[in-house]
């Protein structure tokens, strides 16, 4: 999604990864959802849309790859979750890497296209690698240790920095369907978050 859609689109929809988790939270392992909070889900869905443009004139079948790395960022968030005690942080870490490596080659095999990365490209690369083993494996320790409702608000600064570096460094302008589709996101989403902590005694 990132290579063939804007950034700023693609990582408005992932905003809505926490409105999955909690939907997935209620599902499979019998969480309470009250019915404020189903609303809240489903006008965040409602946000979502307006930001694929269902209309056949507007529609960006591209668009449905977030939509899919949605599902599986909310997919990754449950199973580390429900995640058995045993498992240390860092195996789960280097389980969610090792996904890659089959995803890439399956990659390779569809696009039939090799090329080996240049000097610069392997230093970009090497920070890539760095910089996001260890904010998975914070990720991971704040799923697993902290409150789901306080961990997750932070996921919303994605969307700042995503939308600073898309103006900034892609040129891209965010139309008003895609800034309006990713308020209503992150609205739904912390009002579900923020309806999901147990109040003060």
């Amino acid at each position: 999604s990132l290579a063939f859609t804007a950034l700023s689109s693609t990582s408005a929809i992932l905003q809505a990864t926490p409105l999955v988790v909690t939907l997935g939270a209620a599902l499979f392992f019998r969480e309470r959802v009250g019915a404020r909070r189903w609303v809240a889900i489903f006008i965040g869905l409602i946000g979502v849309l307006l930001i694929l443009r269902p209309a056949p004139s507007l529609f960006e079948p591209a668009s449905l790859l977030a939509v899919i790395g949605m599902l599986g960022f909310a997919g990754r968030d449950l199973a580390t979750r429900g995640a058995p005690a045993t498992l240390s942080h860092m195996q789960l870490g280097i389980y969610g890497f090792f996904v890659m490596i089959p995803t890439g080659l399956m990659l390779l095999l569809w696009e039939g296209r090799a090329r080996w990365p240049s000097l610069d490209q392997w230093g970009w690369l090497g920070g890539a690698i760095f910089f996001g083993i260890g904010a998975y494996y914070a990720l991971t320790s704040a799923m697993r240790l902290g409150d789901v409702s306080v961990v997750t608000p932070f996921r919303y600064t994605r969307l700042v920095f995503a939308l600073v570096l898309a103006t900034l460094i892609f040129g891209e302008t965010p139309d008003i369907l895609t800034l309006a589709g990713a308020l209503i996101v992150v609205a739904s989403g912390l009002y579900t978050l923020m309806t999901a902590r147990p109040k003060a005694a």
